[in-house]
């Protein structure tokens, strides 16, 4: 079939590399969106577990083993007195220490929760099984950015779903409509192979074998493609590179490049052939 039709084949061939390019390419880039609003939302969700005064080495760690113990807790970091005292001074400059004492200010645990449990309920939740402990003097956080951030990535993630499924639906109708026109090309070809008997089935067997080999073909240039663009932008971006590829290599893009132009080339094919199947008739 291909050598039968070199010009539909290339035709087909280009538009299944087109599709997977874009949708590849996007792929990556909402990856890369999903992590930075992942990040965000989790820097947003930290929150302060301030102590008494008086609290000692012991109940410190006690408060310590407590906020690990949670499951929505990622890390905890302990701020000692003196810690504390230096960062006031280094954010109100020198002379802070005449206005205030050195001993006023509390020791602390900054406690980072994991991505799923960075919403103001979930740090509720957690504070309402912290605050009541010994030694806790107060849990603080800022429960209206975290909201805030929350509906605003909401909208960002809803959007950016909206625009990766008309990506999707665009590369589809761009096969299918390119795959039509190479059937309709060798209509005549459908037509012989009916008036010696072939059934349907018969008839749309081979023409979809092409479009999954065409769809194999296609998902071997744009990896390549995608692997020196998005490679590029790698080097280019620092912020990029630092997340790199999905689950650390672009192993697991290709192979479902290679899934998608596989489906894609079946289903544009199957959907071609099997209307022009039942519209040719032998009358």
């Amino acid at each position: 079939g291909f050598g039968r039709a070199k010009f539909a084949t290339v035709t087909s061939v280009s538009a299944l590399v087109v599709a997977l390019v874009l949708i590849g390419l996007f792929g990556l880039l909402l990856w890369q969106g999903q992590q930075v609003a992942r990040a965000l939302q989790q820097q947003v969700g930290e929150f302060q577990v301030f102590l008494d005064l008086g609290a000692d080495t012991r109940t410190q760690q006690t408060i310590n083993n407590r906020l690990l113990g949670h499951p929505g807790v990622e890390a905890a970091s302990f701020i000692s007195q003196e810690q504390a005292y230096r960062s006031f001074v280094q954010d109100f400059g020198e002379g802070a220490e005449d206005v205030v004492g050195e001993n006023f200010l509390p020791a602390s645990f900054r406690v980072q929760v994991t991505p799923d449990y960075a919403t103001a309920d979930s740090i509720d939740a957690i504070a309402a099984t912290v605050e009541p402990m010994r030694g806790v003097d107060e849990v603080a956080y800022d429960a209206g950015i975290i909201e805030r951030v929350r509906e605003n990535l909401q909208v960002v993630q809803t959007v950016a779903l909206a625009l990766a499924v008309l990506v999707v639906l665009t590369a589809l109708f761009l096969v299918g409509n390119t795959i039509r026109l190479t059937i309709y090309a060798r209509r005549m070809l459908i037509r012989t192979m009916k008036l010696v008997g072939a059934t349907n089935s018969f008839i749309q067997r081979p023409f979809l074998v092409e479009g999954i080999a065409q769809g194999l073909i296609a998902a071997v240039v744009a990896c390549t493609v995608i692997w020196a663009t998005y490679g590029a932008l790698l080097g280019q971006i620092p912020q990029l590179a630092g997340r790199g590829w999905p689950l650390g290599s672009p192993i697991a893009t290709f192979e479902t490049e290679f899934v998608l132009g596989a489906l894609i080339g079946w289903l544009a094919a199957w959907g071609a052939v099997r209307r022009f199947v039942q519209r040719i008739t032998l009358s």
